[in-house]
């Protein structure tokens, strides 16, 4: 199975057999945003359309296994931004197309969850699944990663990734967040500052499995604009703790929650935060305590790759589904519960 992902600022191309991964080629923009502050949907189109022919040939070099070889192909047809997603499906197309090969168009996030048979084995029984990344924070109850994914909860404002890359910038650390928090919150007291964690007091039940980071990044916003007003110098690193702290604490007590609340035992942390140091700490320790076993992909499966959009279309392939038609569209905004594209 051939998968292409091209949703974001990573062009990914990956080919697996069965949950075994043959190659995982990647390709990023990210540098050429970084001037920008975020992701410039165009910039990263035009990126995709110069890297995926390269990204290609280099799977086929590093898995050994040519075009011809493949049994089919998938890639992520949504969600994501548009522009982006055209690149990957046109070059899906063209190779379906020009090489006879059965379509699929795949839920990037359901790939996401999918990835983590290529580094643990195939999933057994109904598990729960943590989704965290700059553009989506999700819990979803998984019985079957090819047809039967309920969404739980989800933020109603900000991603946490979102949140990490809006602090940073309140914080003077370079883009994206995520990464440059994690690190200089490590010389920081994650109890100096008793953030808000959103959405756990008087509406706690009415949104128990929901997130909300906008009140948090304010209280931030806050707490600098005061300390810069009094001329005062703060501690980044004690601010970059707190924040970081107050967003694994809920992200995993909700989750934890969830967990308990639908009697699953296994737990799948995916999408680019997983990669945040102080979430896995939260996570398995309250995941330990509630029985609950904690799946996490290497970093490199965790943000945006092609392996994992291989590794869903050879579960789609497995169940014996219907491809998607040659006239695939791409869909920005398709739910997690619409795995697979007509």
């Amino acid at each position: 199975m051939l998968g292409i992902e091209s949703s974001c600022d990573e062009t990914g191309v990956g080919i697996v057999r069965g949950t075994e991964l043959l190659a995982h080629t990647l390709s990023s923009s990210m540098e050429e945003h970084v001037r920008f502050g975020g992701i410039v949907p165009e910039v990263a189109s035009r990126a995709h359309l110069e890297a995926m022919v390269p990204t290609l040939e280099q799977a086929y070099a590093e898995s050994g296994v040519r075009i011809q070889d493949v049994d089919a192909i998938a890639v992520t047809s949504g969600p994501g931004l548009t522009g982006a997603l055209l690149v990957g499906v046109a070059a899906a197309k063209a190779l379906a197309l020009a090489h006879d090969k059965p379509l699929y168009g795949v839920n990037h996030l359901a790939a996401h969850v999918a990835v983590d048979q290529l580094e643990h084995g195939r999933f057994e029984g109904r598990m729960a699944a943590l989704l965290v990344s700059g553009g989506h924070t999700e819990i979803l109850l998984v019985d079957d990663i090819a047809s039967d994914i309920t969404l739980l909860g989800q933020t109603i404002d900000d991603a946490a990734g979102e949140a990490f890359d809006k602090v940073a910038r309140l914080l003077g650390l370079p883009y994206p967040g995520g990464p440059h928090i994690d690190r200089v919150a490590r010389e920081g007291d994650p109890a100096a500052f008793p953030f808000p964690r959103g959405l756990t007091g008087r509406d706690a039940e009415k949104y128990r499995y929901d997130f909300s980071f906008s009140g948090l990044k304010s209280a931030v916003a806050r707490h600098v604009q005061h300390e810069q007003r009094m001329g005062r110098e703060f501690n980044v690193a004690d601010v970059a703790a707190s924040f970081q702290d107050a967003v694994c604490d809920v992200l995993t007590k909700k989750t934890i929650a969830a967990c308990l609340d639908h009697d699953v035992d296994t737990l799948i942390i995916g999408g680019g935060v997983a990669a945040n140091a102080r979430l896995r700490h939260f996570a398995e320790e309250r995941a330990a305590k509630a029985g609950i076993t904690v799946r996490v992909p290497r970093l490199g499966l965790c943000t945006d790759n092609g392996a994992m959009v291989a590794a869903l279309g050879a579960e789609v392939v497995r169940r014996g589904l219907p491809p998607s038609s040659l006239d695939l569209p791409v869909d920005s905004g398709v739910p997690v519960t619409q795995i697979l594209a007509a």
